[in-house]
C-alpha cells in the first residue's frame, strides 16, 4: 500500500504529537515536603511530631500534588518503640509515603531503627528525579566505606537519566568555620569529626554534575539561639536547611517541581496561623 505525502506528512504528525503527549506525561508536576527536627523541643517528650507541625497537617493532606515527604533527622527525642509507635501513628495521618534521613537521636538505637525501617541511606528515582538519603551518623559527620561507594554508584548509574538531583541528610554538613558565606547556626556539633571529607570527597561529586542539585539538611530551628531556616546557593547547588521545635523561623518546606522541571520551594511557618 502507497501513501500520498499528505497521508505521510499527516502520519508523522501525529507520531510528533503522541510523542510530545507521553513526554509531558513523565514530565507531570508533583511536590514533596520536607521537615525538620520534628520531635520539636529539647527536653519535652512529646507524643509523636512537635504539635505546631502536626497543626498544619492539612497543607499537606489537602495538597493532592505532594506525592511523599521526608523527614530530616531527629524525628523522635528517644529511641524507645513507643516514640517510634508514637511516629507513625502520626504518619498514618498524612496518609503518604514518607522517608527518614536519620539524626543522632533516631539512631542511639540503631538496631531498633533498622528492624523498623531498613537501612538509613538509599536512593530513588521519582518522576526523572534522583532521590538520595544520607547518613552521616554512621562515621562523625562523614561519608565513608560502603555509603560512599553507595553514593558514587547512584550518582554514576543515573546522572544521564534524571534532571533534579535531591540530596536528604540530618546534620549541616556544608557549615564551614569562618566562611563568611555560611553564617548559619545549627543545633549541635554533636559527634562531629575535627575535619569532615563534605567538601573534599563528597560535594565535589555534585559539582561535577550539569544536573541541578538540592541539599537539605534538618539540624536547626530547636534551640532559642538556633536559626530555622538557610538558604543559598554555589555553583549547581542550592543548600537549605530547615528545622523546628524553637522560636526563631520555625518551619517545614514544601518542594514543588513543575512540568518543565524547574523546583520551587515553599517555607510554612510553624508560627503563623
Amino acid at each position: 500500500m502507497k501513501f500520498s505525502k499528505d497521508w505521510c506528512k499527516l502520519l508523522l504528525l501525529l507520531v510528533v504529537m503522541l510523542f510530545a503527549q507521553c513526554k509531558e506525561s513523565v514530565h507531570s508536576s508533583y511536590s514533596f515536603f520536607v521537615a525538620g527536627h520534628t520531635y520539636g523541643k529539647p527536653n519535652v517528650n512529646n507524643r509523636g511530631f512537635h504539635p505546631p507541625f502536626k497543626a498544619k497537617f492539612d497543607i499537606i493532606t489537602s495538597d493532592a500534588k505532594i506525592d511523599f515527604g521526608v523527614l530530616t533527622g531527629d524525628v523522635v527525642i528517644y529511641a524507645t518503640p513507643q516514640c517510634w509507635d508514637d511516629v507513625d501513628t502520626d504518619i498514618a495521618l498524612l496518609d503518604k509515603p514518607i522517608y527518614f534521613a536519620v539524626g543522632n537521636h533516631d539512631i542511639k538505637n540503631r538496631a531498633l531503627f533498622e528492624s523498623r525501617y531498613g537501612v538509613t541511606y538509599q536512593s530513588f528515582i521519582h518522576k526523572e528525579d534522583l532521590f538520595i538519603i544520607l547518613d552521616p551518623n554512621l562515621d562523625h559527620w562523614n561519608i565513608t566505606g560502603k555509603q560512599l561507594e553507595f553514593l558514587k554508584k547512584s550518582l554514576d548509574s543515573n546522572r544521564d537519566e534524571v534532571t533534579n538531583v535531591f540530596v536528604f541528610f540530618h546534620q549541616v554538613l556544608w557549615w564551614k568555620q569562618d566562611d563568611e558565606n555560611e553564617t548559619i547556626v545549627f543545633n549541635s556539633f554533636q559527634d562531629r569529626a575535627d575535619s569532615i571529607n563534605f567538601f573534599d570527597t563528597v560535594e565535589p561529586l555534585f559539582k561535577e554534575l550539569t544536573n541541578p542539585v538540592y541539599m537539605f539538611a534538618g539540624d536547626v530551628g530547636a534551640t532559642m539561639k538556633s536559626d530555622g531556616y538557610s538558604y543559598r546557593t554555589d555553583a549547581n547547588i542550592t543548600y537549605v536547611a530547615s528545622g523546628m521545635g524553637g522560636k526563631i523561623n520555625p518551619n517545614f518546606v514544601i518542594v514543588d517541581v513543575a512540568s518543565n522541571k524547574e523546583v520551587s520551594l515553599r517555607v510554612i511557618p510553624l508560627d503563623v496561623e
